[in-house]
């Protein structure tokens, strides 16, 4: 069952494995496909994280928009951490 947390909503994970042709060509499971409403011709964009990739329904500029939006939360929450008084007003 999916579970909201803010505007993100986090389903049970699902994890598979996919072998890559010759070609470099590779299936999206077809529970992704239907969660995310990817057709035929839909595009995914992939954004390179070193020794991972993160995978984002909607193309590149969707996936660039995604790594913004997590990075930037992650970066409220760290400096919501410090406890340090000089640090309080450099949230964005």
């Amino acid at each position: 069952m999916p579970c909201r947390i803010g505007r993100l909503t986090m389903h049970p994970m699902t994890t598979t494995n996919a072998r890559v042709s010759s070609r470099g060509q590779t299936s999206l499971p077809a529970e992704l496909r239907r969660r995310w409403g990817i057709s035929d011709g839909g595009e995914v964009g992939f954004i390179d994280l070193g020794d991972a990739a993160l995978i984002v329904p909607g193309g590149v500029q969707a996936a660039r928009a995604e790594l913004r939006r997590v990075l930037r939360e992650r970066y409220e929450l760290g400096v919501e951490a410090i406890e340090d008084p000089d640090l309080a007003d450099q949230h964005p």
